[in-house]
């Protein structure tokens, strides 16, 4: 079969399951997840059998190190799938609920009912994880999705997309509901973002190079976020205890993710107090940092910072590293040179803190907080489909709620309009 006949059969397939997962009630979407949760757990060592072939290919084929982190499974995360879909379970159902019901002059009730988006199109690089967050969080939104992973991740995902199976069987919902698509041919990906008469809505995850292309390419809504540079700006009235451990998790804790600090600012007036302690813990930990030139006077053995290391995500144990004058000029530069990911403050100062909320414009800002935190499962959506810096339906961790929209609903009792 060629690409196009089989895509457009997944299309078809999808189309007619959104309706049925559309109309299921809440116990039912809940059963499947419980028991893809189950055999998940059940079946970790086929799993991780599957992601060590998976693994093993991808050193072979010389993937970064990024990916690598990224594709790689092991216990713990495994068992995160399950709790995942398990807390998926535990949230309440948002398709269905009326909000905003009010009267009117004329006698009728008017309101916005939430109700799913319908077929959901989730292109992903590595990350075998997504296949059991998409398939959760598109299933309890009452979705139905077209999955297509990195080649990449190939085994890993059918081995997931079984115990997804099941959980839908087992519930009386169709199979085609969630489909991992089989292929690893390109032109998959080309047919299913042009797909309008099957695909509401399209979600990639994974790198720059991807997402753009189907940005450009596209010919149904994008959920996105193009790269994640993200910043910690330490302010001249922070608590440095705090600032130093905010800014060491929120560049070691994971190199990899989209949510990692990729540049650290630090206001002038406390920079030669507090930077010496943090790049001890960054060389101690094999960071290579990039500095401005009072960064570079205030440290030994820093390298330049280029222009373009300001807007770069390295994804790598690489920060950017530079001083700035007070919080305004930190704000200009995050404004300037980031991509309204996430950004934080490290401030004892309450009004300095409410400033910065307000005027940094990112999908999440935090203040006194790792900017690791950007993220579904922490921000309590159980799980997350992905990040969007969209500002037009969803934006930040997108989870049940951005999964749906809304449609106007009008309560009457034989009224007419005069």
């Amino acid at each position: 079969m060629d690409i196009k006949t089989y895509m457009h059969q997944v299309g078809q397939a999808a189309r007619a399951a959104s309706r049925a997962v559309a109309r299921a009630d809440s116990q039912a979407k809940n059963h499947a997840l419980l028991v893809i949760a189950d055999a998940i757990e059940r079946d970790s060592a086929i799993l991780q059998a599957a992601n060590d072939q998976d693994m093993a290919a991808a050193k072979a084929n010389g993937l970064d190190a990024a990916l690598l982190d990224r594709l790689a499974l092991n216990a713990k995360s495994i068992a995160g799938m399950a709790e995942g879909l398990r807390q998926i379970v535990a949230l309440p159902d948002p398709v269905g609920e009326i909000t905003d019901l009010k009267y009117r002059p004329s006698g009728i009730q008017v309101g916005k009912m939430r109700v799913p988006l319908g077929v959901i199109g989730i292109i992903y690089e590595a990350r075998p994880n997504v296949t059991a967050d998409a398939a959760g969080l598109c299933l309890k939104s009452g979705n139905a999705a077209i999955l297509r992973g990195g080649s990449e991740a190939l085994h890993s995902n059918q081995a997931i997309a079984a115990c997804v199976r099941e959980g839908l069987a087992a519930a009386g919902l169709p199979e085609s509901a969630v489909q991992v698509i089989n292929t690893t041919d390109r032109a998959a990906v080309a047919e299913l973002i042009t797909m309008r008469e099957f695909v509401d809505v399209i979600v990639p995850r994974g790198g720059k190079g991807l997402i753009e292309r189907l940005m450009n390419d596209a010919r149904i809504p994008v959920i996105k976020h193009l790269h994640g540079v993200c910043h910690v700006y330490i302010d001249d009235q922070a608590d440095l205890t705090k600032a130093v451990r905010i800014a060491d998790n929120a560049k070691t804790s994971r190199y990899g993710t989209c949510n990692t600090t990729e540049t650290l600012l630090v206001a002038q007036a406390v920079a030669a107090q507090v930077l010496p302690e943090i790049a001890a813990i960054y060389i101690a930990k094999g960071v290579e940092m990039r500095g401005c030139a009072i960064t570079q006077s205030l440290l030994s053995g820093i390298n330049p910072a280029t222009d373009e290391d300001w807007f770069t995500e390295y994804l790598a144990p690489i920060i950017a590293i530079r001083v700035v004058d007070d919080m305004d000029a930190a704000i200009t530069h995050i404004n300037h040179y980031g991509s309204q990911h996430t950004d934080a403050i490290v401030t004892e100062n309450y009004t300095r803190a409410r400033r910065f909320l307000r005027e940094v414009d990112s999908s999440s800002v935090m203040v006194n907080a790792s900017t690791r935190f950007a993220d579904g499962f922490e921000y309590g959506l159980g799980a997350e489909i992905g990040i969007s810096t969209d500002k037009i339906h969803a934006r930040g961790p997108v989870g049940l709620e951005g999964l749906t929209s809304q449609k106007w609903v009008v309560l009457g009792d034989g009224h007419v309009r005069g």
